[in-house]
């Protein structure tokens, strides 16, 4: 049996498209199934091009179908819909559980949430109903509703006849809850192992439980859990009524959200953008980000030509303003990568911000002055002038320096302004250092060199 691990998926998709026979195509996707995950499959299918999407998708049984059309992107689901006939569209949707239907909801048309909401029974629709009371950013819309509660009142006994049913995944611990369902403390599972049947499990509960509430920022809740050492934690209302859960799995799941939406971002893209969307589609997406960095262009551009009549008269000048850039450039992304990434997880705040800006432009004046006397000998050995050399290494210097401080206190501000930093952050932070490295090295050539 041919074997297909995450990492040769490139393979398999090779292997499809270069393919021309059905039954060959129907091996691989055997073998595709029974070794990769439904996240995977749902990768490789929207690997491929939308002329073969159909084809391979007529190849997939019910339930394969279904498990990667719930993992598709946005762009790619709503393709996949419009492509199928309109009966196989609703047949897709005929057992989604509800948090499966929460996430649908936000990508697919109207009429398919409506008749999705139809499929649900009572349980299902009572969840639902309760999810829809708080917004997307809320913990309470994405709850885990396999939270195991019993009565305060069960004993021993009753509980080890619940557990003999099967337990839900991340489960450590059962909940207590009054008749009025109010959380009243958790008993760990592995604690009853020795008990008395005859025992009450209030005997054994921890009646000091850390609940989430549900009105939580989603995206702060799962660090929350992720940081609680523990496989899951309750969320409650404001009455302290036990609503459900959020398991760890759930929370990593989150974090990776955040860090998927922050690269696109950070490249001007929409996270779900399909790999073969239409071109059209793809260029208004990107599009905006290219006339914005042209603004910032023409920005630096305009500083350069104060420069003008410098540059015309030392042509190494113009020579090197490449290097002082890209340097610049370089430096404070990386340093604007770290800050980003600690803003996501809630690790940079106001009481270690100073601390890491100090840390950040020491980084930055090491490096600066490494590079700085590195370039500085370069440049004397190709132009033979001490001049040039002290001017450009005194502006790598500088430039280093700025940019270290550039990549903090730039997120920092536009995370106080409420703009998400890896959407804009890199575009500001690159004409920052562009201008000071032209500036500088220009301003320093005309000083030193004239």
């Amino acid at each position: 049996m041919i074997e297909y691990p995450v990492d040769q998926l490139p393979q398999l998709i090779d292997d499809l498209l270069q393919c021309d026979t059905t039954t060959r195509k129907n091996k691989l996707l055997a073998d595709a199934k029974e070794k990769l995950s439904t996240e995977h499959l749902s990768l490789l299918f929207e690997a491929l091009p939308k002329e073969q999407r159909l084809e391979i998708w007529q190849l997939l049984d019910e339930d394969t179908q279904h498990e990667i059309f719930i993992n598709l992107g946005g762009d790619s689901c709503r393709w996949l819909l419009q492509s199928l006939e309109e009966a196989e569209g609703f047949k897709l949707l005929d057992e989604v559980s509800v948090e499966e239907l929460l996430e649908l909801e936000e990508i697919i048309p109207e009429r398919f949430v409506d008749y999705a909401r139809r499929q649900l029974d009572e349980v299902q629709t009572k969840q639902y109903d309760l999810a829809q009371q708080y917004n997307p950013e809320q913990l309470g819309h994405w709850l885990d509703f396999d939270a195991l509660k019993v009565s305060e009142k069960l004993t021993v006994a009753g509980a080890r006849k619940i557990f003999q049913k099967g337990l839900p995944q991340y489960t450590e611990v059962i909940y207590l809850v009054s008749r009025k369902g109010t959380l009243i403390g958790e008993v760990a599972i592995n604690a009853l192992f020795k008990a008395n049947d005859n025992d009450s499990l209030l005997d054994y509960a921890n009646l000091d439980v850390s609940a989430l509430h549900a009105d939580d920022d989603l995206y702060e809740a799962a660090e929350v859990v992720i940081h609680s050492e523990q496989m899951a934690m309750p969320v409650v209302n404001a009455d302290n009524k036990l609503l459900g859960r959020l398991s760890v799995s759930s929370a990593y799941e989150l974090r990776q959200e955040v860090t998927d939406e922050a690269a696109a971002k950070a490249g001007g893209l929409r996270e779900d953008e399909d790999l073969f969307s239409s071109v059209t589609k793809s260029a208004k997406n990107r599009g905006i980000w290219l006339g914005i960095n042209l603004a910032t262009a023409f920005l630096a551009s305009w500083f350069i030509g104060l420069f003008g009549a410098t540059i015309e008269q030392v042509v190494a000048l113009a020579v090197l303003m490449p290097v002082v850039a890209s340097m610049g450039g370089i430096a404070g992304s990386q340093t604007l990568t770290v800050i980003v990434r600690g803003l996501a997880l809630g690790q940079v705040t106001d009481s270690n911000r100073r601390a890491l800006l100090k840390k950040e432009l020491r980084v930055g004046a090491l490096n600066g002055c490494v590079w700085a006397f590195v370039i500085g000998v370069l440049t004397y050995f190709w132009f033979n002038d001490g001049m040039l050399s002290l001017t450009i290494t005194i502006a790598i210097l500088l430039n280093l320096v700025a940019a270290s401080l550039s990549g903090v206190v730039i997120p920092s501000i536009l995370d106080k302004l409420k703009i998400d930093p890896a959407l804009s952050g890199s575009v500001i932070l690159t004409t920052v250092t562009d201008i000071v490295g032209f500036v500088t090295f220009l301003g320093l050539g005309s000083l030193l060199l004239l």
